[in-house]
């Protein structure tokens, strides 16, 4: 299971809006990964290296395999007509076409199933998936960068640039790894962002405006929307983005920490000090009035980043 989440990882930033799925085929090491939309899915993929090798082997795979016609058709037809004799599932898919039901077509066709093995690990890498399934929302990652003092920019406005060539790199992963970058109308008037994925391979991903753009923005084509920001994530969530990331600035970054809306924090962190407290603030408007009331989450994981660190935090 371990092998197939990183066969997995591997294809992160390129299945969406379909689960990224890693499979593997025992014995014999056939491995297989989910494919853009319209491709095989990872079960497929290992079935098609490992041929009739598949027949009475073991597959593990991360996520339950599908048991209806999407895009393409069901993997557990195809894992049923291998002749495969056991399963191992990290986690069940909580897709209403999916759940339970490929599962139980396997067990029906006489294949031993075990689920659950490695579960914490593969939610983890499927959270973006998962939350979209059960919620109809993307999973919503903020992204901020600091100095040590905690300002993202200068009181005349100068960002540029805060963190190393590392970090911005890691940072265009994660913007290459969403389907979504959701900026205020303000960042858009004052950087003239173009919110494309450019150091790192990868697709661009649907950029997102709250309020309206100049009509001669780099950020052009994007969508703008109005409204509650729980009214956006819903229209995102219909659009199929499974992860969105907010790139915007303090306002934007502290609504919706302030609403309760954020599910993963990643904070770039640069040895640099403004030095007073005029420099622009990772949030603006009202915080927590007493200790009490100040946000606690966890982090779970710090790396480092040429001169820089990366913190990833998640709620309580």
């Amino acid at each position: 299971m371990g092998r197939a989440i990183e066969i997995a990882r591997s294809v992160r930033a390129s299945t969406s809006p379909n689960p990224w799925v890693g499979a593997v085929i025992e014995p014999g090491g056939f491995e297989g990964a989910t494919q853009p939309p319209g491709g095989p899915h990872a079960e497929v993929v290992a079935l098609q290296q490992a041929g009739e090798a598949a027949r009475g082997a073991t597959m593990v795979v991360t996520l339950e395999p599908c048991a209806h016609h999407g895009r393409t058709p069901p993997c557990v037809d195809a894992i049923i007509d291998a002749g495969v004799a056991r399963v191992v599932v990290g986690t069940e898919d909580p897709d209403p076409n999916v759940l339970g039901n490929g599962i139980a077509r396997l067990r029906e066709a006489g294949i031993e199933v075990e689920v659950g093995v490695c579960a914490d690990e593969v939610r983890a890498q499927l959270a973006p998936y998962l939350k979209h399934r059960r919620t109809g929302r993307p999973w919503l990652v903020l992204k901020l960068a600091a100095s040590v003092d905690g300002r993202t920019a200068a009181p005349d406005g100068s960002s540029q640039w805060i963190t190393g060539a590392e970090a911005r790199a890691d940072a265009h992963r994660l913007r290459a790894e969403s389907d979504a970058v959701i900026v205020g109308a303000g960042t858009v008037r004052a950087d003239n962002p173009s919110l494309t994925v450019r150091h790192v391979e990868g697709r661009d991903p649907l950029r997102v405006v709250l309020g309206k753009a100049p009509a001669d923005a780099k950020v052009h084509p994007a969508v703008e929307l109005e409204g509650e920001l729980d009214d956006v994530l819903d229209e995102l969530g219909r659009r199929g983005v499974l992860q969105a990331v907010v790139e915007g600035g303090p306002t934007v970054a502290g609504a919706f920490h302030r609403a309760g809306l954020v599910d993963r924090y990643v904070i770039y962190v640069a040895p640099a000090l403004f030095g007073g407290d005029d420099g622009r603030p990772l949030f603006t408007g009202p915080g927590a009035q007493t200790v009490g009331d100040v946000w606690r989450g966890s982090i779970t994981s710090v790396e480092r980043l040429g001169d820089d660190l990366k913190l990833e935090l998640t709620g309580a």
